[in-house]
C-alpha cells in the first residue's frame, strides 16, 4: 500500500483529492514502533502531526499517582496535531501500546506545501479542525465516567435562568468590529456580519443543553459563556470559559451528533451571535480558498480548549487521589 492510500483512510483526510494526498506522502515518513515505545514526550517542543497507519497508540501524563491515561488512539487516528497548529508544547506522553506502524508528516515540509497551494491548506486545516473537534467530544464524554468512578465534586447549581428580550438588535458595525478583529477577509467579514444572528442573555441563561440537535456555531460579542456538564450524581461542572471573540458549538455540525455539553451565559450575561449551519457550511466550503483565515482560528480555538480540558480532567485525577476509573491510573 501506498502511503497516498493509507493516508485515505484516514476519515479526516477523507475530503483530499488525489492529487493532495500525493502531495502530503510526499512529506510523510514512514515508522514502525515496537509495543512500548515513546513516540513523543510531554513538555517537547516538535510539531509533527501523526497517523496510526496500523496498531494503537496511548496518550498520558506522569503524575505523584502515577500515569493517567488522557486518550488511545487507534488506526487512523491523528496525534501530535495540536502543536502543529498551535505550535505549544506536547500536553502528553505518547506510547505505543502494540507495535504500530506511525505515519509522520514533516511540519516543514507540510508548510511549505500549504504555503504554496492555498487549496491544500484549506484542506489541511480541515482535517486538523474536524480532528481536533471530534477528541474535544471525546474528552467531554469521558468526564462522566470519570466523576462517576472518583466522585470528585461538582460546582454548585446554577440559579434558573431568567427569560431574555425577543427584540434585542445590534448594529452591523458591533458585529463587523468584531470580525474585524480576528483578521478575517473582506469575503469573511460581510458574509458573518451580514448572515449571523445576534442573542442577548441574561445571567445564566442556555445556549443550549447537551443532547440538543446542534444547528448553529455561535461566538461571544460580550460578556462570558460558561461551557459546562452535567455530572450524574454530582451536578454541574464547568469545563470553559470563554470570552470575546471566541466560537463554540462548531462539533455538532461537524460530525452531526447531538451537542456534547451545556453553553449558557455567565452570571453577568453575554450577547453572542449565532451563524446557521448552512452559513458555515458555505463560507468553510472545501472548494473554496476564501475561508483559511476563520478556519486556522477555529483550529488554535478548538486546540486551545482542548489542552485547558486536558490540563483540567489530569487535576482532576490528582485531587482525586489518583481515582477516575478507566481514566485514572495505568496499571
Amino acid at each position: 500500500m501506498s502511503l497516498a492510500e493509507a493516508i485515505r483512510r484516514c476519515e479526516a483526510f477523507e475530503h483530499l483529492s488525489d492529487e493532495q494526498l500525493e502531495m502530503l506522502a510526499d512529506c510523510v515518513s514512514h515508522n514502525r514502533y515496537p509495543a512500548g515505545t515513546r513516540v513523543l514526550q510531554h513538555g517537547d517542543a516538535t510539531r509533527d502531526a501523526y497517523l496510526i497507519e496500523d496498531g494503537q497508540v496511548r496518550i498520558q501524563r506522569d503524575t505523584a499517582y502515577g500515569s493517567f491515561q488522557i486518550a488511545v488512539l487507534e488506526s487512523g487516528d491523528l496525534f501530535g496535531e495540536t502543536c502543529f497548529v498551535d505550535h505549544g508544547e506536547r500536553t502528553g506522553d505518547a506510547l505505543a501500546v502494540v507495535e504500530s506502524d506511525l505515519l509522520a508528516m514533516n511540519p516543514v515540509a507540510v508548510k511549505a506545501l500549504a504555503d504554496r497551494d492555498s487549496a491544500f491548506e484549506l484542506a489541511l486545516y480541515w482535517a486538523f479542525w474536524k480532528s481536533l473537534s471530534t477528541k474535544l467530544r471525546d474528552t467531554n464524554d469521558r468526564l462522566t465516567r470519570f466523576f462517576s468512578e472518583s466522585g470528585s465534586p461538582a460546582a454548585a447549581n446554577a440559579t434558573p435562568p431568567p427569560t431574555a428580550a425577543s427584540d434585542f438588535r445590534l448594529d452591523l458595525t458591533d458585529k463587523r468590529k468584531l470580525f474585524e478583529e480576528q483578521r478575517l477577509s473582506n469575503l469573511e467579514i460581510n458574509f458573518l456580519t451580514s448572515l449571523s444572528k445576534e442573542r442577548k442573555l441574561g445571567s445564566g441563561e442556555p445556549i443550549f443543553r447537551e443532547g440538543d440537535v446542534g444547528e448553529e456555531m455561535f461566538v461571544v460579542l460580550d460578556g462570558k459563556v460558561m461551557i459546562s456538564k452535567h455530572i450524574p450524581g454530582a451536578g454541574e461542572e464547568a469545563l470553559a470559559f470563554l470570552e470575546r471573540g471566541d466560537y463554540f458549538g462548531e462539533m455538532a455540525l461537524i460530525d452531526g451528533k447531538p451537542r456534547s455539553a451545556d453553553a449558557k451565559a455567565d452570571r453577568r450575561g453575554a450577547v453572542v451571535l449565532a451563524i446557521p449551519r448552512e452559513v458555515v457550511a458555505g463560507i468553510l466550503d472545501i472548494k473554496k480558498v476564501s475561508s483559511l483565515r476563520l478556519l486556522r482560528l477555529l483550529c488554535s480555538l478548538v486546540a486551545r480548549r482542548l489542552r485547558e480540558l486536558d490540563e483540567k480532567i489530569v487535576g482532576w485525577f490528582i485531587i482525586s487521589g489518583g481515582q477516575g476509573g478507566d481514566l485514572g491510573k495505568i496499571s
